[in-house]
């Protein structure tokens, strides 16, 4: 008797969707210090963090994630690239988040900043930076190359690294300002 690949598929299916969105952080410690400490934060106690070596601060939740005092909820939105640079307009324009409406889309080095190198499955410090899937983030940055404006950078937080992709591609964002105004 045969085994349709449906029902092979359907029992998988089942152990896949039950499965967590990730695997638990590694961090190694031992090697070389973490690059991004929970001592180089302050948290401002209203779902931001001033990351003391850049004076930046930065939204701990991913955007369509929400603060409710300890942790981000909810699964974060996916934006194209410019439906991520509007988002962050639109809530400037509602008003803005944590007493401040001049929140904006990081540049690749900046969001580089708050990569924790020794750490994996998300590369972040997920104290600071709870719930943040090891996924790409847009970056405000756009290739410059000619015929390439259709492409922008983006920064995971899991294994890949820094890359470009069209624009039109849909993935994460989390906003960042000057605290330094």
């Amino acid at each position: 008797m045969r085994t349709s690949p449906f029902l092979i598929a359907l029992p998988l299916s089942w152990v896949l969707a039950s499965a967590p969105a990730f695997a638990s952080q590694s961090c190694d410690t031992q090697t070389y210090p973490l690059s991004a400490p929970d001592e180089r934060f302050a948290d401002n106690g209203d779902g931001t963090v001033t990351d003391k070596a850049s004076g930046l601060m930065w939204m701990r939740c991913s955007l369509g994630q929400a603060w409710d005092g300890a942790s981000c909820t909810g699964k974060p939105s996916s934006y194209t690239w410019k439906d991520a640079q509007g988002a962050a307009t639109s809530l400037n324009q509602q008003g803005g988040y944590a007493k401040h409406a001049d929140w904006r889309m990081p540049h690749i080095p900046e969001l580089a900043m708050i990569v924790e190198r020794q750490c994996n499955d998300p590369r972040i410090n997920l104290k600071m930076f709870p719930q943040t899937p090891p996924s790409f983030y847009w970056t405000a940055s756009g290739r410059r190359m000619p015929k390439q404006d259709a492409d922008g950078y983006l920064l995971s937080f899991g294994p890949e690294g820094a890359s470009h992709e069209p624009k039109d591609d849909l993935h994460f964002a989390r906003l960042v300002r000057s605290e330094k105004q």
